[in-house]
């Protein structure tokens, strides 16, 4: 009877650091692709305010001021939008990821609760011998 206990004991803790094991490599490459968004929506804003603030370093007069103003406007508002789509391919990232680790958990879950019916109906049967 020790035997069957620790048996399920033991096949429960491998199930369990199997599962931990995969969430963790999910949640890794997820980490390693939300990185690599944010890392190329910053260098292209950073580009772009470079070469905004290199041109505009150039102004000598009033008439220069005003042509470089809505450039100015154009960049703030191109780096909202870019901001605004790396956080929603962030966030789709993050959901997908999140779900691939609750249906692991899920089939983590399923298949101790398997293996354990599986057991018990074993010990039933051996108890309903004797």
């Amino acid at each position: 009877m020790y035997e069957q206990f620790n048996s399920q004991f033991l096949t429960l803790g491998k199930t369990f650091a199997e599962a931990a094991v995969k969430a963790q490599s999910l949640t890794l490459e997820s980490f390693e692709r939300i990185a690599e968004l944010q890392l190329k929506a910053l260098e292209n804003r950073v580009n772009a305010t470079n070469e905004f603030w290199s041109e505009a370093a150039e102004i000598r007069d009033f008439d220069g001021a005003k042509a470089i103003w809505p450039k100015g406007v154009k960049l703030a508002k191109e780096s909202a939008e870019k901001m605004y789509s790396t956080s929603q391919e962030v966030f789709g990232v993050t959901l997908k990821t999140n779900e691939a680790i609750g249906n692991l958990i899920k089939g983590s879950l399923e298949a101790t609760n398997e293996t354990v019916v599986k057991q018990v109906g074993a010990v039933k049967k051996a108890a309903a011998g004797k």
